[in-house]
């Protein structure tokens, strides 16, 4: 063998502790909870799936690239629940550090193109990552919806305001969608599931 494929099947074994890290997402089965690997298959499937509600310039088999690559950090840096205030303090630093090194066991031209599609999801700012980071969160709220609101209830509960920041992408990126998030908010409220806005009722 090459060293080029030496490194190219190395970062392969590696990438596959995506499927050991845990998210707090349940399966809608609510079997088990899921892994990162099954959320990057479930979210590339999403924007697959609602292509036809993304922007009309944004490239499907770019954002797909995206989905594939966006968690590999979490390999490191472990998943941050998306409400973990706490956690969400040295997320940044932890996922920069992941990336440093996984990206660098691939070739030279390889690693550098690979980082680029993760730092463009996260910037959030091109067409294209706009509309994965939209898929990103409709993914999870779906998985929400159809387990009984299971992760707006973990560490205290969550607040509607922060689902409302969070979900914000879908109706710049994905405005089709946003009814689907309106109803499943005003959903969780009615239940119970999370906690109204402070400030909302004064």
């Amino acid at each position: 063998m090459t060293d080029r494929i030496q490194q190219q099947l190395d970062f392969l074994a590696e990438i596959d502790k995506m499927k050991s890290v845990l998210r707090q997402t349940l399966l809608i089965d609510r079997s088990r909870r899921e892994n990162d690997a099954e959320h990057s298959w479930h979210l590339a499937m999403t924007a697959m799936v609602l292509a036809e509600y993304a922007g009309p310039t944004v490239d499907l088999n770019h954002v797909l690239r995206m989905a594939l690559v966006h968690d590999l950090v979490e390999i490191d840096a472990g998943d941050t629940f998306a409400y973990d205030t706490a956690g969400y303090a040295d997320k940044d630093d932890r996922e920069r550090a992941a990336a440093d090194r996984l990206f660098a066991l691939l070739p030279g031209d390889q690693g550098p193109m690979l980082r680029a599609l993760w730092e463009e999801f996260e910037a959030m700012e091109t067409p294209d990552a706009r509309y994965a980071a939209a898929c990103d969160r409709l993914q999870p709220l779906l998985h929400t919806y159809l387990t009984d609101g299971h992760t707006w209830t973990l560490g205290g509960g969550v607040t509607e305001e922060q689902v409302w920041q969070r979900m914000a992408v879908v109706e710049d990126a994905v405005p089709a969608l946003w009814p689907f998030v309106q109803e499943v908010i005003a959903w969780g409220l009615r239940t119970g599931k999370l906690r109204p806005d402070p400030e909302a009722a004064q």
